[in-house]
């Protein structure tokens, strides 16, 4: 089935052939990186968001340490209509396409790269629908998913969650600040919520942050602000702003009232940036982003990881893949000791990759 590549955020393509997959799965195993399928029973593609499952997460469904890992096409490989989180185990078996294990399967079409989870025992995930695959309708919604994959509760607000397309969380337990990208607005938005044993209330929902270019687009459908790292030390909320190719800092964000325009440009290099996407924290307290190639394409250089400081150095990349287009989503995990500690997908093949260090991933570095 011939199917779009280059797009972002890019149709995931089916597999072309499916032994050289499981060859690959086999390799990297014995490389000591796991990769999997991200294809679950009812034939999702498009892998966007992923989330290592945090510390302190009750026992059940889901365990501490294990990858969860977002669909935004069907089957047919239309996009916005997956309804799927799919979980992976790294340390136990992989996954082959079509039996990737189900978490949750969504009412609410199109999982976006919007996936967190809350230790206390929930998932949140955002949703864009699209009408048959072709054009968006929004708003969305954040879901709040318990551990067994039950729905308890659905936020939706048309203009302060308009296109929810990735969340970073500042969990302190009992409450938290979940920060959104809205991709239908260009804008950011926090939600403060107030976590009880079989509950998640809503208290306020403010704008932090606008103005960030967004657009529909003929190949991408959508490009606007994706990626959300927070850094509660200093009170930093970092976004990646994929039409604006930067990567910008807003102070103050998890006490604002009244939002910035933008913030301020820490790293828009465009030797090194092509249309970020995802964004977090590295253990080492640098950030990593994924190049989507939605701007500033160059197919001598796709799908890169790139690693930059707070300060805008940049560190080092890697190419996930060699198609344009295949790298959205990243997670990270910040507290040691940890087995593993950063995982990616891929768009291109629908397989997620889960390192043991973040180190591991950029073996060999490429770095011009």
């Amino acid at each position: 089935m011939q199917q779009t590549r280059y797009c972002a955020p890019f149709a995931g393509r089916m597999l072309a052939a499916v032994g050289v997959v499981l060859v690959s799965i086999v390799a990297a195993q014995a490389g000591g990186t796991v990769v999997s399928s991200t294809i679950p029973h009812n034939g999702d593609l498009n892998p966007y968001g992923i989330v290592f499952v945090p510390e302190g997460f009750p026992a059940g469904t889901l365990t501490p340490g294990d990858v969860l890992v977002s669909n935004f096409n069907n089957k047919k490989n239309l996009q916005g209509l997956g309804t799927t989180i799919i979980k992976l185990t790294p340390n136990g078996a992989v996954a082959q396409p079509g039996n990737a294990v189900t978490f949750f399967t969504s009412k609410l079409d199109g999982l976006t790269t919007a996936l967190g989870a809350l230790r206390a025992g929930f998932v949140v995930v955002g949703n864009v629908p699209t009408k048959n695959g072709t054009s968006v309708v929004g708003p969305g919604a954040l879901q709040i998913v318990d551990g067994s994959g039950k729905v308890v509760t659905t936020f939706a607000e048309p203009t302060l969650l308009d296109g929810p397309w990735d969340l970073t969380i500042n969990d302190r337990g009992g409450i938290a600040q979940i920060f959104v990208s809205n991709v239908l607005n260009g804008t950011v938005s926090r939600l403060d919520v107030m976590i009880g044993a079989s509950s998640v209330e809503l208290v306020q929902i403010v704008r932090v942050a606008q103005g960030y270019t967004f657009r529909t687009d003929p190949s991408a459908l959508v490009v606007g602000p994706t990626g959300l790292a927070y850094d509660p030390a200093t009170d930093v909320l970092y976004v990646a702003s994929t039409g604006d190719n930067a990567i910008f800092a807003v102070a103050g964000a998890g006490n604002a009232i009244v939002p910035v325009d933008q913030g301020t440009v820490v790293f828009n290099d465009p030797r090194h940036l092509r249309g970020p996407l995802g964004l977090v924290f590295a253990p080492n307290g640098n950030l990593i982003t994924a190049n989507g190639d939605a701007v500033n394409p160059d197919p001598a250089h796709p799908s890169e990881i790139v690693e930059f400081t707070k300060q805008g150095k940049f560190v080092r990349e890697f190419s996930l893949d060699p198609a344009l287009g295949a790298a959205f989503g990243l997670a990270t995990v910040l507290t040691q000791p940890s087995n593993f500690d950063f995982a990616t997908v891929n768009d291109d093949t629908n397989a997620v990759a889960v390192y043991h260090q973040v180190s591991d991933a950029f073996t060999p570095a490429a770095t011009r």
